[in-house]
Order: structure tokens, then C-alpha cells, then sequence
């Protein structure tokens, strides 16, 4: 084993894998600068700059992939796939329905996401559940870079559109971005476990759709993705010096989703809590509670989620998307509903 960062183990296995495979071409904005490593490799007609419009090159990327090509298409934050939904929502995501299985479009949209560090609701979203929710649409989160490399090199081998999801907090590339502009100030609450870890010196696919169980426990399961897993972590350190068992679950990927190890686990503890990064309505968090009933798995429920609007005020953010404390004050609610439970 050896040791790299999250945005490096994702680099090196796109890098294993455009050696290995021709059809797999690289653009984006400021791509020559951000994946300068595999452009300085592989050369300027696999590793391309665009001009800063998505709906163009994004809608070119699902083209190649109908093509022949396999592209890795970056968008500079998830909450820009606004601008061009189209090529995904209405084109990448149903050729293959439409066309009876004769045409895909494997494209991997690769992009950062999620907030904590004072930049507003317009660039600080996760909207893993708002591109879950469309059918043909597979979403990757990742929190810690093995699995970060491995679910790279399964995005680049799916046969279908990919949405790669990278929260911000973990990646190193984004980190010395946020960092600049007069940020240097404010502190970010980074997860060391997840920004830096042992990778394998061969990449391998990780299979699509199968979460990792974290840590294990008997008296609550918390379930997460990215950053969420980590901080779900940290509540379950100090927890357990409470004497409360707290099992933790990385799902990994939000579509699909692994159902069978969510049934398990919470059929175990009795207990779920959804800490989930992503707006609470109509999302991942309801979604989790639904499958899980429709199983007729008898449960308690809760979750921790962002709730409205991020605001840009990096005090205040710490009010609205989910936190250590927010976490521990869910769980030994739990467990102790009628105890005041704010410290």
C-alpha cells in the first residue's frame, strides 16, 4: 500500500486508466492547470481546456460518449450543472431507455461539492438526491481516497452517465483554491481521516452500488456519504466514551443504493440516523426511511440534514448543514428523548 490524497488517488486511477483505454479523454475548465499532470502524460488531445460554458461542453462530452469516446467531463462545482441539465436530464440519462439499449452515453461528469467554508448557496450545494432522483443516472460519493480511486475506475468502465462527487473539504485541489482570495482567516472543519489515506498500488473497480461499513455498533446506525461519514465518526468516538455504541454506515454511492446492507444494519440497531449534507426535502434522507419501510423493517428515525438556504456567513453556516454536535444531539436523543440534550 502507499499513501495519497483524496484528489490525487482519484488523478492516478484516471491516469491507469487512460493508459489503458484510448476512448478516455479528460475536459473541462481549467483543465490544463488542474489535471496538468495527466496533460503533461497523455498530451493536450486527451487533456483539453474549454471556455466557460458548461451547457457546451457538457452536451459535446454526452456526444463523444454516444460516439465511441468514454470522457471524463469536469464541472467546476456541482451547483453549475444547473446551467446545463439538459444534456444530462434529458439526453445522457435516457438514450440507452429510448434507444432499446443500442446507444449509452458513458460519461463520468466529475465535480466538487458541499460547503463549510463560506461561499454562499449558489457554489456550496451536495444535490447528490436531485440527480438520484433521475432514472439512468449513476451518483458516486466517496469519503476517503481508496475508495475515492476505485469508484473512479468503475465510473470509467460503467455504460451509462456517471456524476462523480467530491466534497470539497476532502480535496487538497479545492482546499488550496478556498484558501486563496483573502480566506486565509477562516478555519475549516477538514476530516484528516479523509483528505490523506492508504490507496493500492494497482487500481481495481470497487463495485457500484455497495457500501462500506464504517464502524460497528449496536444502539444507532448512522448512515452517510462524503464528508458526513466522517463526522458521523467523530460523534461516535466521543459517544462511545458515553457508553453508547454507535455503527456507522458509508453508503458510498446515492444511486445506486445498497438497500440490502441499510436493511441489516438498521434491522441490528433499531435506530437510524441520516446525516446527509444535501436539503432534507424530498431527498436521500426520506428516501433511506421509505426503503426501509416498504422492507417492513420496524424503526426509530431521524435525521440531520441542510435545511435551507446556505448563507454565505461562515458563522452562520455552522447552524445549517450537519455537524459533530447536531450529530451527538440526534443520537442521544435516541436514546434519552426526555433528557435535555444540548451539551
Amino acid at each position: 500500500m502507499k499513501t495519497m490524497s483524496f484528489t490525487q488517488a482519484v488523478d492516478d486511477a484516471i491516469s491507469q486508466a487512460m493508459a489503458d483505454d484510448l476512448r478516455i479523454v479528460v475536459f473541462g475548465e481549467d483543465i490544463p492547470l488542474l489535471r496538468r499532470d495527466l496533460l503533461v502524460r497523455f498530451g493536450p488531445k486527451r487533456v483539453r481546456g474549454t471556455p466557460i460554458s458548461e451547457s457546451a461542453f457538457l452536451g459535446a462530452g454526452v456526444a463523444a460518449a454516444m460516439a465511441g469516446l468514454r470522457p471524463v467531463v469536469e464541472i467546476y462545482m456541482v451547483d453549475f450543472l444547473g446551467v446545463c441539465m439538459d444534456a444530462l436530464l434529458n439526453h445522457a440519462a435516457k438514450v440507452e431507455a429510448f434507444s432499446g439499449g443500442k446507444w449509452t452515453a458513458p460519461v463520468v461528469v466529475r465535480a466538487p461539492c458541499g460547503g463549510g467554508y463560506g461561499d454562499g448557496g449558489q457554489h456550496e450545494q451536495s444535490l447528490w438526491g436531485w440527480l438520484a432522483h433521475i432514472p439512468g443516472l449513476t451518483v458516486v460519493v466517496p469519503s476517503i481516497p481508496a475508495d475515492a480511486g476505485s469508484l473512479m475506475l468503475a465510473a470509467l468502465q460503467h455504460d451509462g452517465p456517471v456524476i462523480f462527487l467530491e466534497h470539497k473539504l476532502l480535496s487538497e485541489t479545492c482546499l488550496e483554491f478556498l484558501g486563496s482570495g483573502g480566506r486565509r482567516n477562516i478555519e475549516y472543519d477538514v476530516p484528516a481521516q479523509g483528505t490523506r489515506g492508504p490507496v493500492p498500488r494497482k487500481w481495481e473497480p470497487l463495485p457500484i452500488g455497495k457500501a462500506a461499513l464504517r464502524r460497528e455498533g449496536t444502539d444507532v446506525t448512522v448512515v452517510s456519504v462524503g464528508v458526513g461519514v466522517h463526522r458521523a465518526m467523530e460523534a461516535a468516538e466521543i459517544l462511545e466514551k458515553e457508553k453508547i455504541s454507535v455503527a456507522v454506515l458509508d453508503l458510498r454511492t446515492v444511486a445506486p443504493l445498497d438497500k440490502t446492507t441499510l436493511s441489516e444494519m438498521v434491522a441490528q440497531t433499531g435506530r437510524l440516523l441520516v446525516v446527509d449534507e444535501d436539503y432534507e426535502g424530498f431527498g436521500l434522507s426520506g428516501e433511506l426511511a421509505a426503503v426501509l419501510l416498504e422492507a417492513d423493517i420496524p424503526f426509530k428515525y431521524a435525521r440531520v440534514c441542510t435545511q435551507t438556504t446556505i448563507p454565505y456567513a461562515r458563522s452562520m453556516e455552522d447552524h445549517i448543514l450537519p455537524n459533530v454536535q447536531r450529530i451527538r444531539t440526534a443520537i442521544k436523543e435516541f436514546l434519552h428523548p426526555t433528557r435535555d440534550t444540548r451539551g
